[in-house]
């Protein structure tokens, strides 16, 4: 089964990636509140799943 963090994870990115090309006021580290909302998400679900794959 499919974990569920990871998923999570990369709907996170996924949802990011597609708000990005659609925002004029995104760059890879000036983000509108919109971009910036996402890429936190997608952030802490990266470091979510990290850390459980450390821990295994």
């Amino acid at each position: 089964m499919p974990d569920d963090v990871y998923q999570r994870y990369q709907a996170a990115h996924r949802a990011h990636q597609t708000h990005v090309k659609t925002c004029e006021s995104c760059a890879d580290h000036a983000r509108c509140p919109t971009g910036a909302r996402l890429w936190e998400s997608f952030e802490r679900l990266q470091d979510a799943y990290l850390q459980r794959t450390r821990r295994r």
